[in-house]
C-alpha cells in the first residue's frame, strides 16, 4: 500500500509534458482542478474522464502506474461516496428506520468520486512528469511578483519541493521499518481499528527520529555550500517557453472552453 502512493515521484521520459514548461503545468493543473469543481453534469465528467486518460497515454506514463496512485486513498473515496449515499435527500429508494438512501444521494456519490479520483490523477501527473528542481523553480517564478509585498517566494517553493521530494524517501523508510518489526513479531493486520493504530506506534517513533536526523543532514548540507536562499541565486538553466508549451496551454483552453459550454449553454 505504502509503495502505491504516486504523488511527489518523479517518472523519467521525454514525452511532451515532460518537455513543458513547469510554470505552464502548474497553471493548467490548476485550471484543470477548477474545471474539476465547476463541472456537475455526467457528460463532463466523462468529457474530462477522457481527458485524462489522453493525457496519460501523452505523457507516456504507463496507466496501471499513474492508477496506483489511487489505491491508497480508495478508503476516503469510499468514506465521501457513503456519506453521500446516506446524508443526501430526495427521491428515497430504501426508506427503513435510520436508513436513508435516495437516488440523488447515489448521483452525488458518483459525482464525488469521479471529482476525487480525477484530482489525484491531475496532481500524480504534475509530479510525474516535473522534476523537483524544475517544480522548484517554476513555483518560484509564479510566485515572483508576490516578492514585491514581502512574500520569500523562493523559501516558500524550496519548502514545498523538500516536502514533495522527501515523501517517496518517507515511504520508503516507513516500509523498512514495517518490515522491519513485522520480523520481530509485530502485527499490523489483525484486530480492530485502535488495536491496528496502537500497532503503528513502534513504526512512528523511529519514522520521527529518521525524519529529524535528515532534515538535518539537510540543513548542514545546505549551509556547508554556502546556502543562502534567493539571495544572489543564479540557475544554469534558465525557464523558457518553447513550442510545446503554448500547444499545451492551446490543448487545455479549447477542451475547457468546450466543456464549459456543454455545461452551461
Amino acid at each position: 500500500m505504502i509503495k502505491d502512493i504516486t504523488i511527489g515521484q518523479y517518472f523519467p521520459g521525454d514525452s511532451p509534458l515532460h518537455r513543458a514548461d513547469p510554470r505552464v503545468k502548474i497553471l493548467l493543473t490548476l485550471v484543470f482542478m477548477v474545471l474539476v469543481f465547476l463541472i456537475n453534469t455526467y457528460m463532463g465528467y466523462i468529457l474530462l474522464s477522457l481527458f485524462t486518460l489522453t493525457v496519460i497515454i501523452m505523457s507516456e506514463i504507463p496507466l496501471k502506474y499513474t492508477l496506483k496512485g489511487l489505491r491508497p486513498v480508495l478508503f476516503i473515496i469510499a468514506i465521501a461516496a457513503l456519506i453521500n449515499i446516506f446524508t443526501v435527500p430526495g427521491k428515497y429508494l430504501v426508506d427503513y428506520g435510520f436508513l436513508h438512501i435516495s437516488y440523488e444521494g447515489i448521483l452525488e456519490a458518483v459525482k464525488i468520486t469521479f471529482r476525487l479520483t480525477l484530482l489525484i490523477i491531475g496532481a500524480s501527473l504534475l509530479t510525474l512528469t516535473t522534476t523537483p528542481i524544475l517544480l522548484t523553480d517554476g513555483v518560484e517564478k509564479l510566485m515572483e511578483p508576490l516578492k514585491r509585498i514581502g512574500v520569500p517566494a523562493h523559501e516558500i517553493a524550496m519548502m514545498m519541493t523538500i516536502a514533495l521530494r522527501f515523501i517517496p524517501t518517507l515511504l520508503e523508510e516507513t516500509d523498512k521499518i514495517m518490515k522491519a518489526q513485522a520480523a520481530r513479531g509485530a502485527d499490523f493486520d489483525t484486530g480492530n481499528i485502535i488495536e491496528r493504530a496502537k500497532s503503528f506506534v513502534p513504526v512512528l517513533v523511529p519514522l520521527f527520529v529518521s525524519a529529524f536526523r535528515r532534515a538535518d543532514e539537510l540543513a548542514t548540507a545546505m549551509e556547508a555550500r554556502c546556502y543562502k536562499g534567493s539571495e544572489g541565486r543564479t540557475r544554469m538553466k534558465q525557464l523558457k517557453l518553447g513550442t510545446v508549451d503554448f500547444q499545451v496551454s492551446a490543448v487545455m483552453i479549447l477542451f475547457g472552453a468546450v466543456v464549459l459550454y456543454l455545461q452551461y449553454m
